[in-house]
């Protein structure tokens, strides 16, 4: 795999609550050098990472209900339709992990539709992720979370927010892509920091790969060649 190719699988990631604009500046920088497909951060940052990157071919990724998951449908919903209408092309919210778990999938289905329609109102081509928070779920409420993100129209499923106990694992994974099937994509995230972690996830079926390590990857990948 050629560095341009593995660029295209990496969401460039800084969602840490310390992170200044400067920071972000940095950040859409490097997406912008090394091609990736998106810049990950937090909503705050949209406006200046569309402007950062204008002219550049990397998308513009953002949370949303991040990282519990835990908000009002409503709330969840609106936050989402702001960062699109900012200039997001891709958004990445949290299941409600608590709802999934206490067998309410109505609600946790209603969540992820609401926030998929407010976006789709402003922008059809928008891309939405849904983080299933693998680490607190048994394989079967994994299987349930893919199942709900899909039927409700979520374009992925996400691993982990890297917030909470755990991050992505080769078994989930391959759990993940098993269950939503070939039209849908999966994001491994939380805890890739290597080319060799990298492309373990790759191959395991993950389409994307959410990483704060991806200059550290394409550098490790070049002198590899």
């Amino acid at each position: 795999m050629n560095s341009n190719t593995m660029a295209q699988y990496i969401d460039h990631t800084l969602l840490k609550p310390d992170a200044t604009g400067k920071d972000i500046s940095r950040l859409c920088d490097e997406a912008a050098q090394y091609r990736f497909a998106s810049v990950c951060l937090n909503p705050v940052f949209v406006p200046l990472a569309v402007e950062r990157l204008k002219g550049t071919e990397a998308k513009i990724c953002t949370v949303i209900g991040f990282p519990l998951g835990a908000a009002a449908s409503a709330i969840k919903s609106e936050e989402a339709r702001v960062a699109v209408a900012q200039g997001a092309g891709e958004i990445d919210m949290v299941m409600w992990v608590g709802g999934l778990k206490e067998g309410n999938f109505g609600a946790v289905s209603h969540d992820i539709e609401e926030v998929i329609r407010k976006v789709r109102e402003v922008d059809d081509r928008v891309v939405v992720k849904v983080i299933i928070e693998t680490c607190l779920l048994t394989d079967l409420e994994k299987a349930d979370a893919c199942r709900i993100a899909a039927a409700a129209g979520a374009d992925f499923v996400k691993t982990s927010t890297g917030f909470s106990t755990g991050g992505a694992t080769i078994a989930d994974v391959g759990l993940m892509s098993r269950t939503v099937g070939p039209g849908i994509g999966v994001k491994a995230s939380g805890g890739i920091r290597n080319l060799a972690q990298a492309l373990d996830f790759i191959r395991a079926d993950a389409t994307r790969i959410g990483t704060s390590s991806g200059v550290a990857i394409i550098k490790e990948l070049g002198e590899g060649l």
